[in-house]
């Protein structure tokens, strides 16, 4: 019997994931914990000296408007993955750069190819400082522009029971710390959850979004933060 695997991450995403782990051989459970929610961006936001924008995830360009994007598209994209890169195509930018996978390593790559310069960052409002850091400490003045919140969820209950479907849960994966939360939250108001998620590995993008579980887990981490690391650490389907 394959394993099940829990997927907290909101659509589109957790679609994409399903996708992936049923061609791996698991069997996914669609629970997600979070939603994206686009946010207002003032004309006043973007910057008029940037010379170059980044892009660390791809719901900001999934809510970005329009009109954002074509202010800006004329400018190199620096996009911090694959998928990231795709989306910074298909949303209209002319010049993109795909980066190793990783906003630090990002971060550094920027540096090396711009020097002290003005930087557009389309971001969430809910982001790691690392990247914003690394490249303030190497002079270089980074504009974030934030498109999207993430917002956590609590299902009810008649949803969980629905979705768990009354069988054990394997394995979780967790892509944020606002999942993270509200997956602990989850665990202890449903008992029913409770109960067939608490055997269950909780598989983390990060250390900081394991540290937003709490304790009383079986907690594994990615070694990079990215799906494909995520996904390795299942180990086999059954």
């Amino acid at each position: 019997m394959a394993r099940r695997v829990l997927v907290t991450r909101p659509d589109p995403g957790a679609t994409r994931t399903a996708r992936r782990l049923e061609a791996l051989g698991f069997e996914p459970v669609l629970l997600p914990l979070s939603e994206t929610q686009p946010l207002p961006v003032a004309r006043e936001s973007v910057p008029t000296n940037a010379t170059a924008v980044a892009v660390t995830s791809a719901n900001a360009l999934r809510h970005a408007p329009s009109g954002l994007v074509e202010r800006l598209s004329h400018l190199p994209c620096h996009a911090v993955g694959a998928r990231t890169a795709e989306g910074a195509r298909k949303a209209g930018f002319f010049s993109v750069s795909e980066g190793p996978g990783d906003a630090a390593a990002l971060a550094d790559m920027i540096a090396i190819e711009l020097g002290k310069a003005t930087l557009a960052y389309l971001c969430g409002r809910v982001r790691m400082p690392d990247f914003e850091r690394r490249l303030g400490a190497n002079g270089i003045k980074v504009v974030p522009i934030e498109t999207y919140d993430t917002i956590a969820l609590s299902p009810p209950p008649t949803y969980v029971r629905q979705q768990l479907g009354g069988q054990p849960i394997d394995a979780v994966l967790i892509y944020s710390a606002r999942s993270a939360a509200a997956f602990g939250t989850l665990m202890e108001t449903h008992a029913e959850a409770d109960y067939l998620i608490r055997g269950a590995t909780c598989f983390c993008l990060s250390g900081r979004i394991a540290s937003a579980l709490g304790d009383g887990f079986d907690i594994e981490v990615a070694p990079d933060p990215n799906e494909d690391a995520l996904l390795d650490l299942l180990g086999a389907p059954d």
